[in-house]
């Protein structure tokens, strides 16, 4: 704490009460644990492992400190998070986590004790530490038998069998069979693989995943294996956790029998005696982090002979015969030269500034995201400013502050355009969101993606018609706008004649299925597929229900619109000025000529859910989610998508997750769906 002067105590009455240190103690508990369940059981970090390793380092200072203090729910007294989906499995070996350190000074007290421990002869690897979610996996007779995640990493994990043997990595049967052998690996995404993931959820309108840690782990703990196929996972195997009918001396001997049966282990890692050589290979890995296919957050140094491990244990966190050297996020200072914006194919306009290039974690960099105008204005940043950047993961620049000292004389705050920069329309900011979009249905950038969304399952559910012939079909010209999909029927000779689609058996079935969705698709379904901002699934549906058909939601003021259940001003105002916008019009007209559904269904909708809103969770014995959302619409219920302090019910299925909790924490009644089809009786 720094200490006042002579004069600043005279004033020391003016002056705030430092913060009570029991007081951030508790503080930093509970903020740890809040990021902790974001990245372990929602895999979507808020902050970067660097942040959460300095506060999770001043909680440890805390705690060294105040042994006192320390209270159960510390992280401290945690290795992973309380596994909560799927079959849980029992830990015949703990899956503990390393003891990280940040300094030099730290690795060399580590070695030194080693040595003092077990001689001058004592013998160390240095291996890089992949950043992916860790997995063991079981073999009995050379057969694999159980994948299991860490979960709390002491009790038990998510058994994810199926799920691994979807990966190319896994070996299903050992060549050298032996009775039983536990290996521990880290599953992880090559850039390659996420960049792809990524790009196809913009091109579907969903969220992107911060990392490839976190899209690894939501791959490997959801439930359709074809996903887990598609993404393209991939593992490394780092340690042999347990063995009968084999043993082994050294951890490289066990490497060696693994890479035998064509077991994939770490391929980075170096054999060393002493703490400068400890050193040189931390600092090789390090060098070579820009040059890796994939993602690693550290360096692993430990023991190689497995007896000199089994005599020094555990402690209920980690082993004490390693430890984990976090290389620090490097940062550089460069001059911000201009702005791009650039609009993606969802219509969302992201600007990018582009710098004069520095090097960072072993590539040159030039551009960074700036998001939105809420993170330009939240930095203060103009052109010419100096910016200090740095890698966020070791492969994605990041703008981390402007240096205010070195600003030019001339310096004004940047501002986003409001047109878009390819066609020139307006743009317009999405609901309780800082991102701008434009909402032109023809705009050359965004013509592919709304085409996408338009034919998704969510909307008009064209079966068969999928994202590379969509594509296609717009490079070929066949595709300029989401109407033109209904004159492709006009066009089949040539579409036959250009392959585009197969031949003529498939290019007649996708026309059917094309035909179909014309004439079954309901309205709701229609108006959600325009990719109006805002304007979902359940929000369409809502809008359908209020006005009636898309023609009154057209003619609707802002007043109208805003006072429709869940609709506020920002999603009315975009609402209003999609409708009035004469492109787009002129689009509506082509689709209502083509027959497509406007009005609501004259179907009788029961009243006995009617005013309440109801959240699904879990898989449903014998009906879908789908079927469930449209078991309660039908009977005057709302689906919504989570859980609040206004939502009438869960309802409860089977693998259910974060939603029960959160439902318990705010006392919403869960019902299963016996209990549903009683409310609805005889309706």
């Amino acid at each position: 704490m720094e200490q006042l002067d002579l004069f600043a105590s005279l004033d020391a009455a003016k002056t705030p009460a430092a913060p009570d240190p029991r007081e951030e103690y508790l503080e930093l508990v509970k903020t740890l644990n809040y990021h902790a369940e974001r990245y372990y059981a929602q895999d979507e970090p808020e902050i970067s492992d660097y942040e959460y390793d300095m506060m999770n380092n001043r909680l440890k200072a805390i705690e060294k400190e105040h042994p006192d203090w320390v209270v159960p729910e510390s992280p401290s007294k945690r290795v992973g998070w309380k596994a909560e989906k799927g079959v849980l499995v029992k830990h015949n070996v703990p899956m503990l986590s390393l003891q990280d350190v940040f300094s030099r000074e730290e690795v060399d007290e580590f070695v030194n004790s080693m040595k003092e421990q077990f001689g001058e002869e004592a013998e160390f690897l240095v291996e890089t530490k992949i950043d992916g979610l860790s997995m063991a996996l079981r073999y009995e007779e050379g057969e694999l038998k159980l994948a299991v995640t860490r979960g709390d990493g002491i009790t038990e994990g998510e058994d994810v069998t199926m799920n691994a043997k979807m990966i190319k990595d896994v070996v299903r049967t050992l060549p050298e069979p032996v009775p039983y052998i536990e290996i521990r690996g880290e599953v992880y995404m090559t850039r390659e693989a996420f960049a792809k993931v990524n790009e196809q959820a913009e091109e579907e309108g969903k969220k992107p995943f911060a990392n490839p840690r976190n899209c690894a782990a939501g791959t490997l703990r959801q439930i359709d294996t074809r996903i887990t196929k598609e993404r393209g996972l991939s593992l490394f195997i780092f340690n042999v956790q347990e063995t009968r009918g084999i043993t082994f001396k050294t951890h490289l001997e066990g490497y060696e029998y693994l890479k035998r049966n064509g077991v994939k282990v770490i391929e980075t890692y170096y054999k060393c005696r002493t703490a400068d050589e400890v050193w040189d290979a931390i600092q090789k890995i390090g060098e070579a982090r820009g040059s890796l296919a994939y993602d690693i957050d550290g360096a692993v140094v430990k023991l190689n002979n497995l007896a000199e491990r089994e005599s020094l244990g555990a402690t209920i966190k980690f082993p004490r015969w390693a430890i984990a050297y976090k290389y620090p996020p490097e940062e550089k200072e460069t001059k911000l030269l201009s702005v791009e914006v650039n609009t993606g194919r969802t219509g969302r306009v992201t600007p990018v500034a582009v710098f004069e290039p520095v090097r960072l974690c072993g590539t040159t960099v030039s551009r960074a995201t700036l998001h939105n105008q809420d993170f330009i204005t939240q930095l203060g940043l103009g052109i010419g400013d100096t910016i200090v950047v740095y890698k966020s993961g070791e492969i994605i620049p990041k703008i981390k502050a402007v240096v205010e000292s070195k600003r030019p004389d001339n310096w004004e705050l940047y501002q986003m355009p409001q047109e878009c920069p390819v066609c020139g329309h307006k743009l317009i900011r999405e609901a309780d969101a800082a991102d701008l979009k434009c909402v032109n249905m023809s705009c050359p950038a965004t013509v592919a993606g709304r085409i996408i969304n338009f034919v998704s399952r969510d909307c008009m559910d064209v079966k068969g018609f999928g994202d590379e012939y969509i594509r296609k079909l717009v490079e070929a010209g066949f595709l300029t706008d989401i109407a033109d999909i209904y004159s492709l029927v006009s066009k089949r000779e040539e579409l036959i004649e250009a392959h585009i689609l197969g031949l003529e058996k498939n290019t007649n079935k996708l026309l059917e299925a094309i035909e179909a969705s014309r004439k079954d698709s309901p309205a709701d379904r229609v108006l959600g597929g325009l990719g109006i901002p805002g304007v979902g699934k359940a929000t369409a549906k809502e809008l359908i229900r209020t006005f009636g058909s898309i023609d009154a939601i057209a003619e609707a003021d802002k007043e109208a619109l805003s006072q429709t259940s869940d609709i506020g001003d920002i999603t009315a105002e975009g609402i209003y000025g999609f409708f009035h916008d004469p492109d787009n019009m002129a689009l509506i007209g082509r689709l209502k000529e083509a027959g497509l559904n406007f009005e609501r269904s004259e179907e009788n909708v029961g009243t006995s859910l009617a005013g309440l809103s109801i959240c699904i969770t879990g898989t449903l014995p014998g009906m879908s989610r789908d079927e469930a959302s449209a078991l309660i619409e039908k009977n005057g219920g709302k689906v919504v998508s989570s859980v609040s302090k206004k939502t009438s019910y869960l309802l409860m299925g089977e693998d259910a997750g974060s939603k029960e909790r959160k439902a318990r924490e705010l006392g919403v009644p869960i019902i299963d769906l016996e209990a549903l089809k009683g409310m609805i009786g005889g309706e």
